[in-house]
């Protein structure tokens, strides 16, 4: 499997929460499924035009987590006990995506709006 630049490196503070992020979203929405084989670390690098530590880092954060195992003769897999959020989730994710892309509201400001509203509702704060 070849990673492709979902979120662009640039868009982000750091390239590898970048990297970790778009892996992380990848397994949770069950694009990459349970003992999937992910791209070694060099070859997520070239792809995503980073170094080979700062892909290594973001693939060391999600083996902290518990969503991919590392072994030396067998890569990088994603954890057989990797949860994958809900289906119901995962649709009402791409309507939005869907709704957004056909409005052309601008990516960003989704995304942002969403983490306003979603630390809002964690914090018991209404909007």
């Amino acid at each position: 499997m070849t990673v492709q630049p979902l979120v662009s490196t640039s868009d982000e503070a750091s390239p590898t929460i970048a990297i970790y992020r778009q892996l992380r979203g990848l397994i949770l929405s069950g694009q990459l499924g349970a003992d999937e084989r992910l791209p070694t670390v060099r070859q997520t690098a070239a792809d995503l035009g980073v170094a080979p530590g700062t892909a290594a880092k973001a693939y060391k954060m999600l083996e902290q987590d518990g969503l991919v195992v590392s072994r030396t003769a067998a890569g990088t897999r994603v954890a057989a006990s990797a949860a994958v959020l809900p289906g119901s989730v995962i649709r009402r994710i791409r309507e939005l995506v869907d709704e957004a892309g056909a409005t052309g509201a601008d990516r960003d400001d989704v995304l942002n709006v969403l983490r306003v509203v979603w630390q809002a509702e964690a914090g018991g704060v209404p909007l």
